[in-house]
């Protein structure tokens, strides 16, 4: 277990074969359920090295497939560099604004959908995509699978991130071209998240997007199939998640 102030063993030399007691299921269902995309909120107080160490760490520990680990970590505290995202952000939204259905765009304008210059740090998780040329393993057939392995970081950093307090917000309306250029990142390595982290005054107790009536939460059992894609059955199953609140007690 990786404790506050304390570095990963070296060496697991017993097995662990159980399950987490009742109190460390529940932390970590909260952070699953809490976990916030976070646009507003956030606060100017420093993050320390030795948080952002145990946040990156938890990234660093993301399952790989083939263990790859393609990714690295670009971490921005400049804010003229924050700005210069941030107009790369704004020029992104002017061009995504016209592919919103004309009824929306008015809501899609009042949106906060990013936190670039009021957070003290910006972290861009990239995947080298060049790291496992050597070695087909589980990617012979889906040659993907080292970009979503790097979403597997990104979600442990986010979920480590809840766990310790801190707000993360996923800004996806970025040219991807573009801001290569602007960090000098190589062609063969992919920036897959831009991430603005901070602490916050509050976690929202909803999705934002869904707060502000983009859209809402779509029903689990209507998601689930039985043996082939549109199948029908296992209403034992359905019937059991429909009992399950969003905080994934009956």
């Amino acid at each position: 277990m990786l404790a506050r102030g304390h570095a990963m063993p070296a060496d697991h030399t017993h097995a662990d074969t159980g399950c987490f007691d009742a109190a460390a299921q529940d932390a970590v269902y909260r952070a699953i359920f809490t976990r916030r995309d976070v646009r507003s909120h956030f606060l100017p107080d420093p993050i320390e090295d030795a948080l952002l160490a145990r946040l990156l760490m938890a990234a660093h520990h993301a399952p790989s497939v083939g263990f790859m680990q393609p990714w690295n970590f670009i971490v921005i505290r400049d804010p003229g560099r924050r700005e210069q995202v941030r107009d790369l952000f704004l020029a992104a939204r002017g061009e995504e604004l016209p592919h919103i259905a004309e009824e929306r765009q008015a809501l899609y304008r009042k949106l906060k959908l990013e936190g670039i210059s009021e957070t003290p740090l910006n972290l861009v998780v990239t995947c080298d995509r060049s790291r496992s040329r050597h070695s087909p393993l589980g990617r012979w057939h889906n040659p993907e699978m080292d970009l979503y392995s790097t979403v597997c970081a990104v979600q442990n950093f986010w979920l480590a991130a809840r766990a310790e307090g801190i707000g993360v917000g996923w800004v996806s309306i970025l040219d991807r071209e573009a801001l290569k250029r602007l960090l000098g990142i190589p062609e063969h390595v992919t920036p897959v998240a831009y991430l603005c982290v901070g602490r916050v005054s509050e976690f929202a107790a909803r999705p934002d997007l869904e707060r502000h009536g983009w859209a809402s939460r779509l029903p689990l059992a209507d998601l689930i199939m039985s043996e082939v894609y549109s199948g029908a059955g296992e209403d034992v199953l359905k019937a059991a998640v429909s009992t399950m609140s969003d905080g994934g007690k009956p």
